[in-house]
């Protein structure tokens, strides 16, 4: 988990009043290859280490624990049924993972049981065509335009119907490839991971190879 993931989930708590963020370490993540993914355990200790001062936001091992449940729609359905129905879920996500949603398994599954809160840099252009079933209605854009707050106004929203947030609350142009990259060419990557972040990168000899 690098600075530019910290400082998008502290910037949906606040713009979204979030009682709870939870960060989701899957598995095996079914879309990227394996030999680019840490083991799952570093991947959650890192992210333990890094939001241990975010107190709203928590690491959960929900994924790791069923591996043989990997998909997003999965996942939800099993929080859904954690918090009830009357609970209102966000699932965030980056724009690159937006713009392929079609391509997930059971995307209806996902927009039927938690809104989305898209996550991308100012400037940049998202598209919904590839989302028949999501009306323009239900996509909000909360991208600033000027000195706008981006802030939604949920109470003006029926939650019982399913949103997508567009947002752009974040400007860091950070990538996890480009970090384990510096690691394997043994370059620094401090500032763009928490402290503790690196250290623990270094003391298991991560993203080495």
């Amino acid at each position: 988990m690098h600075n530019g993931h910290l400082e998008v989930a502290r910037a949906v708590v606040q713009n979204f009043a979030l009682d709870l963020l939870l960060i989701i370490p899957a598995h095996k993540p079914p879309h990227k290859e394996s030999r680019s993914i840490s083991e799952a355990y570093h991947r959650y200790a890192m992210a333990v280490l890094a939001t241990l001062d975010e107190a709203r936001v928590k690491v959960s091992t929900i994924e790791i624990e069923m591996p043989d449940k990997p998909y997003t729609y999965e996942t939800i359905e099993r929080l859904r049924g954690v918090y009830g129905s009357r609970a209102v879920l966000f699932f965030v996500m980056g724009a690159d993972s937006f713009e392929e949603l079609n391509l997930w398994r059971e995307p209806s599954r996902i927009l039927a049981n938690a809104n989305l809160i898209v996550v991308t840099r100012p400037g940049y252009s998202i598209q919904a065509a590839h989302l028949p079933y999501m009306s323009d209605t239900n996509i909000i854009d909360l991208r600033r335009k000027g000195d706008e707050a981006g802030s939604p106004r949920l109470q003006s929203y029926d939650m019982n119907a399913r949103y997508v947030f567009l947002t752009d609350y974040v400007n860091v142009d950070i990538s996890a490839s480009e970090i384990r990259q510096r690691i394997r060419d043994g370059e620094t990557i401090d500032g763009l991971v928490p402290p503790s972040v690196a250290e623990y990168v270094e003391k298991y000899e991560l993203y080495r190879r």
